[in-house]
């Protein structure tokens, strides 16, 4: 389950209704209710928090949002966007990285969730991380 003040406009995560689970990107909040719209494909459908799942950060979702991948000399491997950087210590964890975007830096000490990512993006480009998004090098 996520936590509803966590989610914002653009957010991709999993969606479940009668054990049918969509990935899907969140398009409307209703904070008094407490749903969540969710784009799961052809249609939006109103969910609440407790049939909305957390996508992980990985490889495979870095490159669904367009990243490219450059390993070091030194066995890290940086991800980017644009001007926006990931660095993880070696190859496949996630599980503490460092984020940046331009002079604004962001260490993360614990395993995060996909749109928890997409909103450190957000706060630090102010633009949305989504598989079309920008080029953040023109922000």
């Amino acid at each position: 389950m996520i936590k509803f003040n966590e989610l914002k406009n653009g957010d991709h995560l999993i969606a479940v209704f009668e054990g049918d689970r969509r990935r899907g990107e969140v398009k409307d909040l209703n904070g008094n209710e407490k749903q969540v719209c969710v784009n799961t494909g052809a249609q939006s459908f109103w969910f609440s928090t407790d049939q909305l799942f957390a996508l992980p950060v990985n490889e495979e979702e870095l490159f669904n949002f367009k990243f490219s991948r450059q390993p070091e000399p030194d066995g890290t491997i940086k991800y980017l966007k644009g001007a926006f950087r990931i660095l993880i210590s070696k190859e496949g964890d996630f599980s503490r990285f460092v984020i940046w975007y331009r002079d604004e830096q962001r260490q993360i000490i614990e395993p995060i969730s996909l749109h928890i990512l997409q909103n450190h993006f957000f706060e630090m480009t102010k633009v949305y991380l989504n598989e079309g998004s920008f080029d953040a090098a023109k922000v």
